[in-house]
């Protein structure tokens, strides 16, 4: 029922930065701690002089067929927004669009349950919300939450010599894509759900890590899409070592055999030019670093002295596979940032 799926459904970079440069510039307010200038993951809005608001929104059509896995990697994809900012949700409001004259209420109904219990597990209410009919069924989250608006953790604050961390392993697009040709065995369905509904609570936690100095989760833009707004943020270059970025089980071989997605090939046409191979890179192992990531991991800037405390914490909280992959480097006088392949 939906032409594309999870974050691979999100508009190309390419065209997402030109819509996005005829939107008027928002006036001066003093109070909006981040706002559209830097491509973050989130609003935020300082409230007091303890207290600042996260405010996101985050939705698509469905990536899997069950409506309550459905509800739930949605929802923990919202939520993510928040927590890569450093905040804890404290509210969310559903957002519906349904084909209503398709689906019966009882399969609304448990896409709505699957947001609900995820939200549950954040500690967090679905408050309300908004529903239309719809030709593709869409569902997702307006997730708010609060941080210390001296603690707020952005994309753009990273700093020369910072290791990279990536706390989940690639390959969701493809092992979705898998899905959908009804080429995917169960173990990589088990894998799939696993990995989209594993709540990136680690966020909250960074905010009080010292040496922590950015962080982003990674969506539909793939892996080289968001550390390059990293690397742009920061005005440095991203160091990807390509064999260490984890990978989920069963992808090597899908992806080998030319299983991907449309987005990950509008990924790279977007951000290709500014990336560069100081090594050769097969053609499947860039698929996977341009692969939409649907409810993806945490990447994570920090100084090399604090990154065993940030693995020891994210492993701590159920994120096995987070390594460090990369670092960033290369500052100097007219830098053009970029990602580089190693």
């Amino acid at each position: 029922m939906a032409h594309g799926g999870g974050c691979g459904c999100k508009i190309a970079p390419a065209v997402l930065r030109d819509i996005m440069s005829r939107m008027p510039a928002a006036a001066a307010f003093p109070d909006l701690l981040v706002g559209t200038e830097s491509s973050d993951d989130a609003a935020v809005w300082r409230l007091n002089d303890d207290q600042a608001l996260v405010a996101t929104t985050d939705f698509f059509m469905p990536v899997v067929d069950d409506p309550f896995d459905f509800g739930r990697i949605a929802a923990t994809n919202a939520l993510s927004d928040v927590y890569a900012m450093g905040g804890r949700p404290i509210l969310a409001l559903a957002i519906v669009g349904m084909p209503v004259n398709k689906l019966p209420p009882e399969t609304i109904g448990r896409i709505l349950a699957g947001g609900a219990t995820v939200c549950a597990e954040a500690g967090v209410p679905v408050a309300g919300g908004h529903s239309i009919d719809s030709v593709e069924p869409i569902y997702g989250l307006v997730a708010l939450g609060l941080v210390r608006p001296d603690r707020v953790l952005t994309n753009k604050g990273g700093r020369e010599g910072d290791l990279l961390i990536l706390t989940k392993p690639l390959g969701v697009g493809v092992l979705s894509a898998a899905f959908k040709q009804e080429r995917l065995e169960q173990a990589g369905y088990d894998a799939l759900i696993a990995t989209t509904t594993q709540l990136n609570v680690l966020g909250a936690d960074l905010a009080d890590i010292p040496g922590v100095h950015a962080v982003t989760d990674v969506t539909g833009f793939g892996l080289i899409g968001h550390a390059l707004e990293m690397a742009q943020g920061a005005q440095l270059l991203a160091d990807i070592e390509v064999a260490k970025a984890p990978v989920l089980p069963g992808v090597e071989a899908l992806v080998r055999s030319g299983v991907r997605t449309g987005a990950s090939t509008r990924n790279w046409d977007s951000y290709g030019e500014l990336v560069q191979e100081l090594a050769a890179v097969p053609h499947w192992r860039r698929d996977l670093l341009t692969d939409p990531q649907t409810s993806g991991g945490l990447l994570i800037a920090v100084s090399p002295q604090q990154a065993p405390a940030v693995l020891e914490a994210a492993h701590a909280r159920g994120f096995r596979h987070a390594e460090v992959i990369g670092r960033l480097s290369g500052r100097s006088m007219g830098i053009k940032p970029r990602v580089r392949l190693v």
